[in-house]
């Protein structure tokens, strides 16, 4: 069957159980019971320095208990993860929440791909916010965000333990998140113009190849160099050289100018795909399955290990609404509200009682990202901020330049 068109992928993966499917696609980020013995499987990392930003202040103490609210919440978000019917009235967990507890919610964006400056995510402007692994690690040096009382969290204890004792999430013996969607990244390719033998061929292929536009995407590169024998132990804690070497795999002899893409919005993947336009590219479980249900040739190296993330809500330090902010968490942790986020976004609920839905789609996502499975997590090498960012940020900068 010929290839469909990107907008007929996404209407063939939407089913009439679920949400806008294709919007889910377009609005999905950039972290499963699992028994004791599943954590073990996951890589092992020795403790990562918050070297990235000076701390300010004293590291806050958690609250101790959790008052009847103060009737407002501030929310920082990412898009698609407070969803309260703005962009389809069939999406919305936000009005709920509302009326359940009383808390007004009033939510602002961030761009997870902005550049950053010092004054980033002023502690005091935000009472909540959704943080990828990259922002929370910066909150976290900066102190600009609460450890946690995570028994004050109803539903804390369903996510399993490998997610919950992340590394992006904790320091020092304290919780600061509590996660709420993950992903991994896979290689997908056109079956039927090339079969690559593993991971590394989205570096050696001769493209069109497409990338991850993000400074994390060079966490990826190290896997193949630690697949050819380079001593890493983490792909997120590289040596300057090993750094270089990882950026350096970006640019393939072979490649032709114009070869090598980069994406931020993930329907740039199906889209890439459908018309024909990339060989391979870095994706995710759902985007190969949206594609396959569209009745492309497109399939994914299967081969561990891989990459992933997982995006937490974190409780700013200095919270003008503690009460409302810990009852938005516990919210965010019930399985309604994570099935309604990883159906809209296309990742991975953190809690896997939200797979127990009867929706066709959170079947599908679940069945995707393997939850529930001892094994989801075994070759899994989970985000954190690097110690040297900066640096990541900066190799990122000359792979894929942006204009000013």
């Amino acid at each position: 069957m010929a290839a469909l068109s990107a907008a007929g992928l996404l209407a063939a993966a939407c089913g009439t159980d679920e949400p806008r499917v294709a919007d889910a696609v377009s609005r999905a980020g950039a972290s499963t019971s699992v028994s004791p013995s599943a954590a073990a499987t996951t890589p092992s990392r020795p403790a990562v320095p918050s070297a990235s930003p000076s701390p300010s202040g004293p590291v806050p103490s958690p609250i101790a208990s959790v008052g009847p609210g103060e009737r407002a919440l501030s929310v920082l978000t990412l898009n698609g993860y407070a969803e309260w019917g703005g962009t389809d009235p069939k999406v919305k967990w936000v009005a709920g929440f509302e009326q359940e507890t009383g808390c007004k919610v009033s939510i602002r964006y961030y761009d997870p791909y902005q550049e950053e400056k010092p004054d980033d995510f002023s502690p005091s402007s935000f009472d909540v916010i959704s943080a990828t692994p990259v922002v929370g690690g910066r909150l976290i040096a900066q102190r600009k965000v609460a450890p946690l009382n995570t028994t004050l969290v109803g539903g804390y204890d369903r996510i399993p333990r490998t997610l919950r004792e992340l590394a992006s999430v904790n320091q020092d013996d304290q919780v600061y998140g509590v996660p709420f969607l993950w992903g991994t990244s896979e290689v997908l390719y056109d079956s039927a113009k090339v079969r690559p033998a593993g991971a590394e061929a989205i570096f050696t292929d001769e493209g069109p190849v497409v990338f991850r536009d993000s400074p994390l995407s060079l966490a990826d590169a190290a896997l193949v160099l630690k697949e050819r024998g380079a001593d890493i132990a983490d792909p997120f804690d590289l040596t300057p050289a090993q750094l270089d070497e990882a950026a350096a795999l970006f640019s393939s002899e072979k490649a032709a100018p114009g070869r090598r893409l980069f994406w931020r919005d993930p329907i740039e993947v199906v889209q890439a795909f459908a018309t024909g336009s990339a060989r391979l590219a870095q994706g995710t479980p759902y985007l190969l399955d949206v594609l396959t249900r569209g009745h492309t040739k497109v399939r994914a190296v299967t081969d561990r290990p891989v990459t992933g993330w997982a995006d937490s809500w974190m409780v700013s330090a200095q919270a003008a609404h503690p009460s409302c902010a810990y009852q938005w968490l516990e919210w965010n942790a019930s399985p309604d509200v994570q099935r309604r986020a990883a159906m809209w976004n296309g990742l991975a609920p953190a809690d896997p009682d939200a797979c127990k839905g009867r929706a066709r789609a959170i079947r599908r996502i679940c069945a995707d990202y393997r939850v529930g499975d001892a094994k989801a997590f075994a070759g899994v090498f989970f985000a954190v901020r690097p110690p040297d960012y900066a640096q990541w940020a900066d190799r990122w900068s000359r792979i894929a330049p942006r204009p000013r």
